[in-house]
């Protein structure tokens, strides 16, 4: 299979802006799938559905919508897709400096100034912040260009002071600034992305990279905290915690469609992973649902 090209997103501000809105539905699906990056910030709100969360060398499965902020840079994929069951997506962009390099540094802002610096890595938000502000995001629709950018404000500080998050790569996420180091780490994440069901050696990844195996396995582990094989196991168990969680296959069909050809072995992983076997988590998730 090809190696699809890394994105790398140009966000340009409508005439007169300093910040990027947008909101997509059913009519209006959000087509950006592949991972991908920009210098600008990301706020995220997924109303309703569940999904895949893919952010930089993270990756798991939410449910009942989703909050995240991204740091600039931050490698991450598509969160919905004909699948997901959402009502809708509203994402803002905005450069960290999107009000001028000193605006953020009047007392007043501090925390807006410390959730910046904490999304680096990707923050999701979780309980009643997710729902107080993903409201107030999805009513960016209905207000003056002024209001959003008075709300905008708001929000971010609100975030600053919520206690009810997640860092994603909370062991650090150490992308390198420049364009080569960025496309080569997309080109491997959207490898994996298309490939995962199938057997992925190092020979192969390293090659696609025109690296040896050994200097490979430095360069993931420096860029993403982890081993190769440890984030396509990861991809894997994630795609099969989707499964169990929407479809009704047999459990031995959700290990072989997920790329692992060993059920024992699934098993394990996967209950490694999770803290539960696959009955388990699915049953859990049955009870939460109903």
């Amino acid at each position: 299979m090809l190696l699809q090209k890394p994105t790398f997103e140009v966000i340009a501000p409508d005439f007169g802006h300093s910040f990027t809105y947008q909101k997509f539905d059913e009519d209006n699906p959000n087509m950006n799938t592949v991972w991908h990056y920009h210098p600008e910030l990301e706020l995220v709100y997924i109303n309703g559905g569940s999904g895949k969360r893919q952010i930089g060398s993270h990756v798991s499965y939410y449910n009942d919508g989703d909050l995240i902020l991204i740091g600039s840079n931050l490698p991450h994929c598509g969160f919905t897709d004909g699948a997901t069951g959402n009502k809708a997506e509203t994402v803002v962009q905005m450069k960290q400096d999107f009000l001028g390099f000193d605006f953020f540094n009047i007392p007043e802002m501090k925390k807006i100034q410390t959730i910046f610096e904490a999304c680096k890595g990707g923050i999701a938000f979780y309980g009643k912040t997710k729902k107080k502000i993903g409201e107030k995001i999805e009513i960016l629709e209905y207000q003056t260009d002024f209001q959003k950018l008075l709300s905008i404000l708001n929000i971010l500080n609100e975030l600053g002071n919520s206690e009810e998050f997640k860092l994603l790569n909370a062991e650090g996420f150490s992308m390198e600034s420049s364009m080569k180091d960025n496309d080569r780490i997309n080109m491997v994440f959207n490898f994996v992305k298309e490939n995962f069901k199938e057997e992925i050696t190092l020979e192969k990844i390293a090659d696609l990279t025109s690296m040896t195996v050994p200097s490979f396995c430095r360069y993931f582990k420096k860029i993403t905290k982890k081993t190769f094989v440890q984030f396509v196991n990861e991809y894997r168990l994630v795609h099969a915690s989707k499964l169990l969680a929407e479809k009704p296959m047999s459990i031995a069909d959700v290990a072989f469609q997920s790329g692992f050809n060993n059920f024992s072995h699934f098993n394990k992983s996967f209950k490694q992973f999770t803290g539960q076997n696959p009955s388990e988590y699915r049953n859990q998730l049955k009870s939460i649902i109903q």
